[in-house]
């Protein structure tokens, strides 16, 4: 028998374990195996004579290069499933501190919907309009347009019905009474609970306790979701996702043998979803609480818009105009400026 290297593709043929595991257990460790394949080699092969006679140095090479190939290939799969746990603590890592986060804001929420003082009410004009003429808190109606000597007058604006207004705002102090959904997520009975961020989804499902990881079949694709438990004849979850995700950026984990947890990356890390599933019920995104972000992480859309709205935040609140109505009363300023011979005294912007 002349030896050669033996081809990759026994490698991780699983036919001959049993036998192997055998001569393991009998001889009682991996080094007394060897022994015992060496020695077969020796007595009944000529694999440490050579094919040609040259001796053992064809044979100490052979077992040197089979040695290196399998090494090589058992450092790689080492390396692999080192990076991959880690990648998997740092995910797990994260969303852990983002439920903590949100649990913060939701508690701080409740904290300050406690102590809030009631909004200042600002009191308008019969016409339903900002009166610039007038600093006094008190609006009074605009008397009727009347000629002046050499003036031209300018009637005040249309506005909008103050009845119906008052109808929107009561209305929207109604909306303003609903909860946020808890974790910015909500509940589907029978299948998971799931909470997001901007960037990510979680679903945890409850399992019978005693669930063992072969248990479950967990697979995602960028737009469906299938989640089977064995001995169950109906999946907990077959369905169409809303929008698409990034499955290789996803994972699940077994917790404490009776919870099953998904987090999901969203294709798109900058919208809001209001069902993780098509066939699910929707939540309403508008009342969601948003992340805390820098303004430094947003981009430049974005950060321009927050700003904006900040500024009109501490506008209002020092009972000064916003953004917007500074605007209209630049440009009423320059209209005066150009048309000074008219009359602009019971003007009024809305």
């Amino acid at each position: 028998m002349s030896s050669s290297s033996l081809p990759s593709r026994w490698s991780d043929d699983p036919r001959f374990d049993p036998l192997l595991m055998n001569i393991v257990q009998q001889a009682r460790g991996i080094e007394p195996m060897l022994d015992v394949l060496f020695g077969f080699l020796r007595r009944k092969t000529d694999f440490f004579a050579g094919p040609s006679g040259e001796g053992s140095a064809a044979a100490l090479a052979t077992v040197s290069e089979a040695v290196r190939r399998h090494a090589q290939t058992a450092d790689g799969k080492r390396t692999e499933e080192i990076e991959k746990k880690r990648r998997e603590d740092e995910k797990k890592a994260r969303r852990k501190k983002n439920k903590t986060e949100e649990e913060d804001r939701r508690r701080k929420k409740q904290t300050d919907e406690k102590s809030v003082a009631e909004p200042e009410v600002v009191e308008m004009g019969d016409s339903g309009g900002f009166d610039i003429s007038s600093s006094s808190n008190t609006v009074d109606p605009p008397p009727a347009a009347t000629e002046m000597p050499g003036k031209r007058v300018v009637p005040a604006s249309a506005v909008a019905d103050p009845e119906s207004s008052a109808g929107k705002h009561d209305e929207s102090k109604a909306d303003d009474k609903v909860p946020p959904p808890l974790g910015n997520g909500g509940t589907v009975p029978g299948k998971y609970v799931w909470t997001q961020t901007l960037s990510e989804l979680y679903l945890t499902v409850d399992l019978p306790t005693g669930t063992r990881s072969r248990d479950l079949t967990v697979n995602f694709t960028k737009g469906r979701l299938l989640i089977k438990l064995k001995g169950r004849t109906d999946p907990i979850c077959d369905d169409t996702l809303l929008k698409p995700v990034l499955p290789d950026d996803s994972f699940w984990t077994l917790e404490d043998m009776n919870k099953l947890n998904i987090q999901l990356e969203k294709r798109n890390g900058m919208e809001w979803w209001e069902k993780v599933c098509t066939n699910d019920v929707g939540i309403d995104t508008t009342k969601i609480q948003p992340e805390n972000s820098k303004l430094a992480d947003l981009d430049g859309d974005t950060r321009q818009t927050v700003e904006k709205m900040m500024f009109d935040q501490r506008q209002k609140s020092m009972g000064l105009p916003t953004s917007e109505e500074q605007q209209k009363l630049d440009m009423l300023e320059k209209f005066k400026a150009l048309h000074p011979e008219m009359d602009f005294s019971n003007t009024k912007i809305s």
